[in-house]
């Protein structure tokens, strides 16, 4: 089943801009991840890989800030900290799990480096508290 950009608005609290600037972010980042993997550019790092993400994730805020004062300035006291938190909250998270992955991909066998499961749990506390929202907005 394929979700209306409407219901994503909705379950995932970013709106339509900030969707379309992950999704662009997403769509470079898997342009590069396929540049270094079969290694086209010599001696680029897993993090310049990563650095269309982490764009993304600093626009957001930054667009996320501004609407949250607009909302403050308008009167909407609570939803607009409601959504700076929640919205801050799944930045962080995605942050946390794309610098964890970034610094495993990029020490390779280095030093002893946290397990996939450890790299992946706040992405699996994120879904839970999607699935928590998704219960509470039906």
């Amino acid at each position: 089943m394929l979700f209306s950009l409407r219901e994503l608005v909705q379950w995932l609290g970013f709106a339509t801009f900030e969707l379309f600037l992950h999704l662009g972010a997403l769509l470079v980042f898997s342009v590069l991840v396929a540049v270094r993997v079969d290694m086209l550019v010599t001696g680029m790092s897993w993090w310049l890989v990563f650095v269309p993400l982490f764009a993304a994730d600093g626009l957001s805020t930054y667009f996320t800030a501004i609407v949250s004062i607009r909302l403050y300035q308008e009167g909407e006291k609570r939803l607009a900290v409601l959504r700076l938190l929640w919205v801050l909250t799944v930045l962080s998270l995605k942050l946390v799990c794309e610098v964890l992955l970034c610094q495993k991909l990029a020490e390779n066998d280095q030093t002893p480096d946290p397990l996939f499961g450890l790299i992946i749990s706040p992405l699996f506390i994120l879904l839970q508290l999607l699935m928590i929202r998704a219960c509470r907005v039906n």
